[in-house]
């Protein structure tokens, strides 16, 4: 997809968010940022129509959230899940770790975006 709508009223939000990002996001930032996941360049905290991304990289069309634990409330799972169908049907695929997952287990979280973006880059998903 080349055009992603833009809301220019969330820019500011988005600039908060940056400014206050998890533990869980800085640390996935860190091996993100840079071009360190095979060139790739990703955007944090990134509005894409009415929603903002935790990390976006758009050569991949690849969506990367990190859920803490204020997603596992029910209506916000639901309301995540709504969301998440609408990103995709603008052609965004979407992969999603838990705040634990990313702080804990980052070779691991590494270990699975790299075979999402080779993925991706094969055409296999």
């Amino acid at each position: 997809m080349y055009y992603l709508p833009y809301n220019i009223n969330l820019k500011e939000f988005s600039r908060d968010l940056r400014k206050n990002m998890t533990k869980g996001e800085v640390l996935l930032w860190n091996v993100l940022k840079g071009g360190k996941i095979k060139g790739y360049t990703f955007n944090r905290q990134k509005p894409l129509k009415y929603y903002i991304v935790d990390f976006y990289c758009k050569p991949l069309n690849l969506v990367i959230e990190v859920d803490g634990k204020y997603h596992l409330n029910p209506e916000v799972a639901i309301r995540d899940a709504k969301r998440q169908v609408i990103l995709e049907k603008m052609g965004l695929q979407f992969i999603r770790y838990t705040e634990e997952e990313v702080v804990f287990h980052r070779p691991r979280v590494v270990d699975a975006l790299m075979a999402k973006v080779e993925q991706i880059e094969l055409g296999r998903v």
